[in-house]
């Protein structure tokens, strides 16, 4: 089996990138929807002050993540067909860790939000750091902690720039 130029090991990152942002931006649109609804309910005039900071917070920070996610989109577009795959890659790698940053504030600032409003504040404090704590563990802790494991996989060796061969 060959080993793929750089240029293609470039547009299969690019591809790999979209497919994990399109799962990313599903959740974000979803939670952002949600949020953007919640005011226009019954319920939500009997908010406290506390609640309507942290849904501020909450629909903010959704906003902030569905904007780093789709930006790679539209840097894309803006340099399509220039040969910059590289500048694009790196750029949507840095977008899509801030937003699924953005994210996880979103979605800990709903879980207190909601949490707030049907239970005791300590409760809800409690539930939404623990909320953190398991996205921390899934999105970070495990996936930083697997980078060790064993041997390296195929792929990852082709990301390492050191081993690339143009073709």
């Amino acid at each position: 089996m060959s080993k793929e130029s750089e240029k293609q090991r470039w547009q299969r990152n690019f591809a790999d990138l979209l497919q994990e942002l399109r799962v990313a931006q599903t959740g974000v649109q979803i939670l952002f929807a949600f949020l953007l609804t919640l005011p226009f309910s019954n319920g939500f005039t009997r908010t406290t002050e506390f609640q309507r900071d942290v849904y501020i917070l909450a629909l903010l920070t959704a906003a902030a993540s569905a904007a780093m996610i789709i930006s790679p989109v539209a840097f894309h577009r803006a340099l399509f067909r220039q040969g910059r795959k590289p500048e694009l890659v790196r750029f949507a790698h840095r977008m899509a860790t801030g937003g699924l940053f953005f994210m996880l504030i979103a979605m800990v600032s709903s879980v207190l939000l909601v949490s707030d409003f049907v239970l005791d504040r300590p409760i809800a404090f409690l539930l939404s750091a623990l909320t953190g704590i398991w996205f921390l563990l899934f999105w970070a802790v495990l996936p930083f902690s697997r980078r060790n494991w064993g041997e390296d996989d195929i792929d990852d060796d082709d990301d390492d720039p050191q081993t690339l061969t143009s073709d």
